[in-house]
């Protein structure tokens, strides 16, 4: 009979579990993330340390990107912590809208609910959403003041927003004006820069249309008639058409066809002579300057038989690169031709409706040609160039990039509209230098935020939308507006006495809305605010500047540039020479992908949801055997549970695309599994003898060790460089640790009086992955010896 000598060897001991028991995952998620937020939140005796929340929208579930950006910010909290500070972190929630809007009104009843239905409907489902995502945050063990949230549909948060708003109105930021802005036809409304994405594939037709010119120059040899050629990949905006576009300095030529004269740009010639293909063009003036030709008119017949001709003028931005060197100028459907125009005083004009469809202006003659006609965007080009057959040259598809409206993926268009806008111009200066002392992680944040700012001008602040803070705006009966500081005032009081709604439910021209020092009758407007003006004001929630902001990298022109913009704006109100940043550190990551590296959608069916990450349904399922394998049962997964996802999070480089998948999962898992096991042998291995027994050589290298890597990782965390530390923690528990000191150490421990330097190490080691696994090490700290439990 063989003999055991198990009895002859001091085996580690210890309560901890092999694995985590899911009985008491709640207590442990309870005591890492409430109670200690709430316990560092105390003492007041620490400086403080603000993360401000950019906000999250309100619609939905959660996806494995809002997991990431959680976890990144409790990781920085709990560094903190560590590092002496006393963090404040009020989670909060974007909660106005078109997407929450459309929401509501597609599950409340339809398009004839009135403001106040929409609004209700809008509100009880935003409210609800906010609970489910803070249920779904709370779940990664990210500590926070939850019953301090705030959310942008908060009275308090609106009635700031609007004094920020009468800030800016003080200050001369905010005006009024008719001219053109991204419209959505599909949202019905006007939209922001950040509110679009580009559609790299977008086909349009592409149409050369000539123009007559009226009582053009002699042509020697011609007595033909003169036109003038344009290019555009928007017929559907020719009916808008005000002028035609040269530039002074480019050089033009005339070529003679079929007994009528074409004017085109010098290097364009062989583009347009292949238009006339059973043809022999021929060039009757080899070149005439640019500035010569200004001042000449054409006739539009879109603007019907009687329309006063229109005129060619210069515009800086005309070249010869694509097109005939003259460009289709429509005020009310372009930017830069807006601002063409307004310089010579030519009104801009826009003959679409809401949705996108042709109004009777469009075609004064037959109006009913255009209006009967599909939507601008569905046909709207076809049914133009077919009024005007005899003078399109060519027609074909054309294939280039387009804006489309990130919330309904459908193409949007330049819409001349009486719109409210924040003057940016006037304060960017200041924004850019505002940047300048702030750290940038990565340090390629700052050249992309400052461009955007840079790159703009002005802000369209109005949505014409119910679900939102209103524009605080009067009309008289002319229709002119009146937004003053006393008035916006005045109107703030009231909302404070009768709630937000009052302001859509009242008769519209209510009295009671009207500052008493304005005479006569008034109506309130019905614009809303651009919903990046309502979460570009949260920095009245943390009372000014926070130390970080951290978001993808897609807010440097969403929620970086607004917040930025309205802080800069509200300090130059108050007589500030010197504005500051809302925010010291920026931080930014980049967009969540799956295994292959492709962006995660449900059309393409490869989306990963943060629960499949913590049940562990991604891994491979155990393999189970004896009486833990049940007949007729499905698979049994082990859970990587809030530590899986969390660690995930901090193994990623999240400063650029991170991608997800059951490899990545598994490689977790490995190293959840191998801390775990680390953390019992220590709790095991542990005697209260050690802390006065003689240590030796070995000890004095485990320790040395046990401290550059501790050095190593605060670093790494201080620098927010999680997986450096999440690599630097490894590489110590597999060279330094297992494979060195408790390796050399099993005789001393298992055959020997033990001693040796457990403990630092077991302290070390938590306090390494506290910001990373704080499930684990809360866990761990409950199951240290009795010996230790006097320590707190």
């Amino acid at each position: 009979m063989s003999k055991s000598w198990a009895s002859t060897l001091r085996l580690p001991k210890s309560t901890f579990p092999p694995r985590p028991l899911p009985q008491f995952r709640a207590d442990y998620l309870r005591r890492c993330a409430d109670d200690f937020y709430k316990w560092q939140s105390a003492n007041d005796s620490r400086p403080g340390f603000t993360l401000h929340d950019g906000p999250p929208y309100a619609n939905g579930s959660l996806h494995v990107g809002h997991a990431l950006n959680k976890v990144l910010k409790d990781m920085i909290s709990r560094v903190k912590v560590q590092q002496g500070y006393r963090v404040r972190y009020r989670p909060g929630w974007d909660c106005h809208g078109l997407p929450i809007e459309l929401k509501a009104v597609g599950t409340s009843g339809g398009k004839d609910m009135t403001a106040v239905e929409i609004r209700k409907a809008a509100r009880q489902l935003a409210s609800k959403t906010v609970l489910e995502q803070m249920e779904g945050f709370r779940s990664y063990a990210v500590m926070g003041d939850w019953d301090a949230r705030w959310t942008t549909m908060d009275p308090d948060f609106e009635i700031r927003q609007l004094r920020l708003f009468q800030q800016m109105v003080r200050r001369g930021l905010i005006y009024r004006k008719n001219k053109p802005v991204y419209w959505s036809p599909s949202s019905r409304t006007a939209l922001a820069e950040a509110e679009l994405e580009y559609n790299e594939n977008h086909v349009s037709t592409a149409a050369y249309v000539r123009y007559p010119i009226i009582d053009g120059p002699a042509l020697p040899g011609f007595s033909g008639q003169l036109y003038a050629i344009i290019w555009t990949t928007t017929p559907w905006t020719l009916p808008a058409n005000k002028a035609i576009a040269i530039h002074d300095d480019l050089e033009y030529a005339v070529i003679a066809v079929n007994g009528s004269a074409y004017l085109t740009a010098v290097t364009r010639l062989e583009a347009v002579k292949a238009l006339f293909r059973d043809a022999e063009p021929e060039v009757i003036v080899p070149s005439i300057k640019g500035s010569e030709l200004r001042g000449l008119k054409y006739h539009n017949r879109l603007q019907g038989v009687q329309s006063t001709p229109q005129p060619i003028i210069h515009a800086d931005f005309v070249s010869a690169d694509s097109g005939t060197g003259l460009v289709h100028i429509a005020p009310g459907h372009g930017f830069e031709d807006y601002e063409a125009c307004a310089a010579l005083g030519i009104d801009a004009f826009a003959p679409i409706d809401d949705e996108g469809n042709f109004t009777s202006e469009a075609f004064p003659d037959a109006p009913e040609k255009l209006t009967q006609s599909s939507s601008i965007l569905k046909g709207g080009s076809k049914a133009v160039l077919a009024l005007i057959e005899d003078d399109v040259l060519q027609a074909a598809k054309y294939k280039h990039k387009y804006p489309y409206d990130w919330r309904t993926k459908q193409p949007v268009v330049m819409r001349s509209t009486a719109q409210w806008f924040a003057d940016v111009d006037s304060i960017k200066d200041d924004a850019i230098t505002a940047l300048k002392d702030v750290k940038f992680v990565p340090a390629s944040g700052r050249n992309r935020l400052e461009s955007f700012v840079v790159g703009r001008s002005e802000w369209c602040i109005s949505r014409q939308r119910a679900w939102g803070v209103p524009i605080p705006a009067l009309y008289d009966a002319n229709g002119d507006a009146v937004v003053t500081e006393e008035s916006v005032d005045h109107i703030i009081s009231v909302i404070q006495k009768r709630g937000i709604d009052a302001w859509f439910s009242d008769a519209p021209d209510e009295p009671a809305w009207v500052a008493p020092s304005l005479q006569g009758r008034y109506r309130r407007g019905t614009d809303t605010m651009d919903v990046w003006f309502d979460s570009g004001s949260s920095w009245t929630e943390s009372g000014g500047q926070a130390d970080v902001y951290l978001e993808g990298s897609d807010q440097h022109r969403g929620w970086f540039q607004s917040s930025l913009l309205s802080y800069v704006a509200a300090q130059r109100a108050e007589g500030e020479t010197q504005p500051k940043s809302p925010f010291k550190t920026l931080i930014t990551h980049g967009f969540t992908l799956d295994a292959k590296g492709k962006k995660m959608s449900k059309s393409l069916g490869n989306t990963i949801t943060p629960g499949e990450i913590m049940d562990g349904t991604l891994l491979p399922p155990l393999k189970l055997r004896g009486k833990a394998k049940v007949a007729g049962a499905g698979p049994t997964y082990e859970a990587l549970g809030p530590d899986g996802i969390r660690l995930w999070a901090a193994s990623s480089e999240y400063t650029k695309d991170v991608a997800i998948g059951q490899n990545v999962l598994k490689s977790v898992h490995i190293q959840l599994v191998k801390y775990r096991t680390i953390i019992k042998m220590l709790l095991g291995s542990m005697h209260e003898s050690a802390r006065t027994a003689p240590t030796t050589t070995l000890d004095h290298i485990a320790l040395v060790q046990l401290k550059d890597v501790m050095e190593e990782v605060q670093k790494a965390y201080a620098s927010h460089e999680f997986y450096r530390a999440f690599s630097a923690i490894n590489r110590w528990v597999s060279n330094d640790l297992s494979a060195f000191y408790l390796e050399a150490m099993k005789d001393r421990l298992y055959c020997g009086d033990g001693g040796g330097v457990l403990e630092p190490i077991f302290h070390g080691f938590l306090r390494m992955l506290s910001p990373m696994t704080p499930l684990l090490v809360e866990e761990a700290w409950d199951h240290r010896p009795e010996w230790m439990l006097p320590l707190a």
